[in-house]
């Protein structure tokens, strides 16, 4: 009986191990297109990965020409670009709303965070967070709130 409890909870062990790669299975590359020298686009990165998003980093000069080619209208500008499937996530976008456009796959081209909000994924500064949205860029460029997130 002891022993097979031992076997029990070592088998209990391994596949409490692989949850998290078993999670991340199945979810697409992020490619990013980010500037050589920019901290808060590797930190963004970083946010992916640890949600589970594999991640190919493509260091260019200018973004916009990653954002243009993929339909995005400049206003909606941040300081990286990343594609996954057929969708444009622009900016500090978390990655759980990321889950969600590749769950809801809307007719859309995207989703952007315009700016760099303090307090999005990559831009942590302590305590600081400023509000801002998540926003839903249709086929026509139109933003519509796909999120919305609170200074608290």
């Amino acid at each position: 009986m002891k022993r097979r409890n031992v076997v029990l909870a070592a088998g209990v062990g391994v596949a409490a191990t692989c949850l998290p790669s078993l999670a991340a299975v199945g979810l697409p590359l992020v490619e990013v297109f980010k500037s050589p020298t920019c901290g808060c686009c590797g930190a963004w990165v970083d946010h992916l990965k640890a949600a589970g998003f594999p991640v190919k980093v493509v260091e260019v000069e200018d973004t916009s020409t990653a954002r243009r080619k993929h339909g995005l209208p400049d206003k909606y500008a941040s300081c990286h670009t990343g594609i996954v499937t057929r969708y444009v996530v622009e900016g500090h976008v978390p990655a759980i709303e990321v889950k969600k456009l590749l769950a809801l796959k809307p007719s859309a081209i995207g989703i952007a965070v315009p700016g760099m909000p303090l307090g999005s994924p990559g831009m942590e500064m302590g305590d600081d967070k400023d509000p801002y949205d998540v926003l839903l860029i249709d086929k026509r460029g139109r933003a519509t709130v796909f999120a919305r997130y609170t200074k608290h």
